[in-house]
């Protein structure tokens, strides 16, 4: 396996020291999220998921990619999003995770892959504390790039916590809230 690089206590700003930071990213409903490209393998076309009954609340089930068997989370369910219907761009991101400390193969449902793409360094802030749908620490950065934000998962972070990534609306916000999980 790929060297994992240290999650969550780094500063991803600091981390990239000047140098873009690479990320792949991938839509949920209608947010952009990222992840850094070194924690991918690849990204399957949606095979057969068996289903594991009594596992996690996020985890649909079981896949094989080439001989390993690899659990599939739903990002949907850990974002606390409804829950979506398999569409043609439905894809399986199958990344490295840091999970008890052990690297972990592990797939993640997302509704769509847009690609590869770089943010500068300079455009990494850290999540605000105040204001933010998801919570901070499953935020590893926020990105601009033109006139959007990317939101830089921390995926070690998202895997192995029990509680759901979103909290909500802020009370200034005027959005209403979406289902929790």
């Amino acid at each position: 396996m790929p060297k994992m690089p240290a999650s969550s206590a780094t500063d991803p700003v600091a981390e990239a020291g000047g140098a873009p930071l690479l990320i792949l990213t991938l839509g949920l409903r209608d947010e952009i999220f990222a992840v850094e490209t070194e924690r991918v393998h690849e990204v399957l076309d949606l095979p057969h998921v068996t289903d594991v009954p009594n596992s996690r609340s996020f985890v649909t089930g079981l896949i094989n990619v080439r001989g390993k068997v690899v659990p599939v989370a739903d990002l949907r369910a850990r974002f606390g999003m409804e829950k979506g219907v398999a569409t043609p761009t439905t894809r399986i991101v199958v990344m490295d995770v840091l999970i008890d400390g052990e690297p972990t193969l592990v797939g993640a449902l997302a509704d769509k892959v847009y690609g590869v793409t770089e943010v500068a360094a300079a455009s990494l802030e850290e999540a605000p504390r105040v204001g933010m749908t998801w919570r901070s620490e499953f935020v590893r950065a926020i990105g601009k790039r033109g006139d959007e934000f990317i939101i830089i998962i921390d995926i070690d972070r998202v895997f192995a916590s029990e509680e759901t990534a979103y909290v909500g609306p802020s009370s200034d916000s005027p959005e209403s809230p979406r289902p929790a999980v």
